[in-house]
């Protein structure tokens, strides 16, 4: 079965750290761009980090500081280590594949169509 598994979210208070874990199966990640996306209530899913197959990484200004995103091939495993968090990075923080091998890496949620079910981030002020 191809999906990604979502894991590692909680409960962190402001200027903590958690790392979320992505679990795929039924593929290579290292075949694919990747991406940790982020929604929270009543606001529009956010691009938080991407990463090429080839390893180059994109990241918007918002977290580009603080948060890096990273592949473990053995393991087949996507990572997201999040830094000096702040309350606004409560959300529900997804993980997803590139619809397809091969092109461009961007930002953009379109060009990602295989999904996890999310995992939940809580940063208390």
């Amino acid at each position: 079965q191809v999906q990604v598994v979502e894991s590692g979210g909680g409960l962190v208070q402001a200027g903590g750290s958690l790392e979320l874990s992505c679990t795929a199966t039924g593929f290579n990640v290292r075949d694919y761009c990747m991406g940790w996306f982020r929604q929270a209530p009543g606001e529009e899913r956010e691009t938080v980090a991407v990463i090429a197959d080839h390893g180059a990484t994109n990241y918007p200004r918002s977290t580009s500081d603080r948060f890096t995103i990273s592949k473990d091939i053995p393991k087949n495993t996507l990572y997201l280590q999040m830094n000096s968090l702040v309350p606004e990075d409560t959300a529900m923080y997804f993980c997803a594949r590139k619809r397809k091998t091969g092109g461009a890496c961007s930002r953009a949620a379109s060009i990602f169509g295989l999904w996890g079910h999310g995992t939940q981030v809580t940063v208390s002020s």
